[in-house]
């Protein structure tokens, strides 16, 4: 019954109260769930949540899927969807995300997990659901989305003109500038409606659309 259990969760995140309900039998739940971590079939992501290991689910765990359900609302971005839509050549160490939310950082086993806030009216656009090979999905940011909330969040980065964005682009985080200009310009132009670094966002509509 318990490999079942946990094929059946897979490498979906599960709190505490729904994992120490498959235990009735057991009078102290913490004991339980602890003897499960030390024997590697769960990992900690926080206090209070939780996620089977590979070896008990025989599913790949989703750094993207675990990033929504460690702190949310929020999706996946910057960076580290950067990297993953193979953008930015560097390997990313932080699962970077987005959220209407404080700005935290959550460290585990798995890796550190950084979010950083945005406003409300900025947060909805351009985010699209990805699925994982094994059939689970998580919230990422559109290409375009994950380089305007990478702008935004870098504090000092005011670049007014064409020759300094492309500089940033190529040199600081060698962006593959062929994809550049497959971007959607309709995600860019209503991010810049609504969210920070407004002129530096239609300076970048100006270069792909020259």
């Amino acid at each position: 019954m318990t490999k079942n259990l946990w094929k059946e969760i897979g490498n979906t995140p599960i709190d505490f109260a729904t994992l120490a309900a498959f235990f009735p039998e057991y009078k102290c739940k913490y004991n339980k769930i602890s003897a499960l971590e030390k024997e590697k079939t769960l990992l900690r992501l926080k206090q209070g949540l939780y996620v089977p290991t590979s070896q008990a689910s025989g599913q790949l765990l989703s750094e993207g899927l675990i990033a929504n359900h460690l702190y949310g609302p929020s999706y996946v971005s910057m960076q580290y969807a950067l990297r993953y839509y193979g953008l930015i050549p560097e390997q990313v160490h932080t699962v970077s995300s987005v959220t209407t939310k404080r700005s935290r950082i959550f460290q585990n086993s798995l890796a550190r997990f950084e979010y950083v806030h945005v406003d409300e009216a900025a947060f909805h656009i351009g985010v699209r659901m990805e699925k994982t090979a094994n059939g689970s999905s998580f919230l990422i940011a559109s290409p375009e989305k994950a380089l305007c909330d990478l702008i935004a969040d870098i504090s000092y980065l005011n670049l007014r003109y064409r020759n300094e964005i492309l500089i940033w682009l190529e040199d600081d985080i060698r962006f593959d500038m062929d994809e550049l200009s497959r971007f959607d310009k309709s995600i860019l132009r209503e991010y810049a409606n609504v969210g920070k670094k407004k002129n530096m966002i239609n300076q970048l509509i100006r270069i792909i659309e020259s």
